[in-house]
C-alpha cells in the first residue's frame, strides 16, 4: 500500500519563513521601506561630488534578498514614492526630487527585485552566492544612477564617474562582504 505524503513547500526567501500571509506581507512591506529609509540617514557628503555616502544600498540589497522579488519590489516603490510624496526619509531626512542623485533612488526598485528573485533561488545561501548576487545588485545602481547624475548635471562618462561611483567603489564592496557574512549565517541560524 502506497502512502502519501504531503508536498514539502520550498522556503525561497527568510520573509517566507514567517507566518501569515497579507498582514505579513503588508509588514515587511513597511518595515523594508522604514528600513532603506533609516539607513538612508547614514549619510556623509563625499568633497566633490553631489551624491552622498549612505547606507541606503545595503539596506535595499538585505530587503531585496530578504523579501524576496514582490515585497521588495512593493517595498521600495513605496519608499521611492513615499519620498516623492513629502516623507523625509531620503539621505539627509530630503525628500521630493532631489535631481543629480534621484536615480540611484529610482535604481532601488530595479535592484531589489532582481536581488529578491536571485535570492529566490539560493543567491544568498552562501558567501560566494551572496557576493555575486549582491555585486551583480550593486552594479545596476551604478548602471542606473551614474547615467541619471550625468544627465542631470549635463557632464560626460569620466566626470559621471568621478562623482558617482569612483569615491564609492571602497565601501559598497564593503556592504557586498558584510551581506555575505550576514545572510548565509541568517539561514544557518534558521535552519537549526
Amino acid at each position: 500500500m502506497a502512502t502519501y505524503a504531503a508536498p514539502v513547500r520550498r522556503t525561497a526567501v527568510l520573509a517566507d519563513l514567517l507566518p501569515g500571509t497579507l498582514v505579513r506581507d503588508v509588514s515587511l512591506v513597511l518595515g523594508g521601506a522604514g528600513l532603506i529609509g533609516l539607513l538612508a540617514q547614514l549619510s556623509f557628503h563625499v568633497a566633490g561630488s553631489p551624491v552622498p555616502v549612505t547606507g541606503q544600498t545595503f539596506a535595499v540589497l538585505l530587503v531585496g534578498a530578504s523579501l524576496g522579488f514582490r515585497r521588495s519590489l512593493a517595498a521600495t516603490a513605496l519608499y521611492l514614492l513615499g519620498g516623492l510624496a513629502g516623507v523625509p526619509w531620503y539621505a539627509g531626512h530630503a525628500h521630493g526630487l532631489v535631481t543629480a542623485s534621484f536615480g540611484y533612488l529610482v535604481s532601488y526598485v530595479v535592484v531589489a527585485p532582481v536581488v529578491g528573485a536571485l535570492a529566490a533561488r539560493g543567491g544568498d545561501r552562501t558567501p560566494f552566492r551572496t557576493v555575486a548576487t549582491m555585486t551583480l545588485g550593486t552594479l545596476l545602481v551604478y548602471a542606473i544612477g551614474v547615467p541619471w547624475l550625468m544627465v542631470d548635471l549635463h557632464v560626460g562618462f569620466r566626470t559621471g564617474y568621478d562623482y558617482g561611483m569612483k569615491d564609492f567603489l571602497v565601501g559598497d564592496a564593503l556592504k557586498v562582504l558584510l551581506a555575505a557574512g550576514l545572510l548565509p549565517a541568517a539561514w544557518k541560524l534558521v535552519r537549526r
